[in-house]
C-alpha cells in the first residue's frame, strides 16, 4: 500500500516534469520566430535549459531542412513517447499492487 502510493507520487511528478520541460520546449522554439534580445534573461534561461538537448538531437539526426531546425519537434516527441511509455508502465505497475 505505502509502495503503491509512493510510486503513484513518482510517476505524478515525473508526469508534471516532463509536461513542464516540453512546455519550455515550446516557448523557446516559438520564441526563436521573433527574434528576442540575447541579453534578456528570460531567453539566457529557456537557451540554458534547451540548447544542451538541441545540441545532442543535431549530433545524432540531420534536424535542419528547408531553414528550419525540427530539433525542438524531435525533443517534443521524444518526451511525449517517455511520458506515455514510461509513465504508463508505472502506473500500470502501480495498479498491479
Amino acid at each position: 500500500m505505502v509502495l503503491a502510493t509512493f510510486l503513484n507520487a513518482i510517476t505524478e511528478i515525473l508526469h508534471i516534469l516532463i509536461n513542464t520541460y516540453m512546455w519550455i520546449v515550446i516557448i523557446s522554439a516559438l520564441i526563436t520566430f521573433v527574434r528576442p534580445d540575447p541579453y534578456n534573461q528570460i531567453v539566457q534561461i529557456l537557451y540554458r535549459l534547451t540548447e544542451p538537448v538541441f545540441m545532442q538531437v543535431r549530433r545524432a539526426l540531420p534536424t535542419i531542412f528547408n531553414g528550419i531546425d525540427f530539433a525542438p519537434l524531435i525533443v517534443i516527441i521524444f518526451l511525449k513517447f517517455i511520458d506515455l511509455f514510461l509513465i504508463g508502465i508505472l502506473r500500470n505497475y502501480v495498479v498491479g499492487f
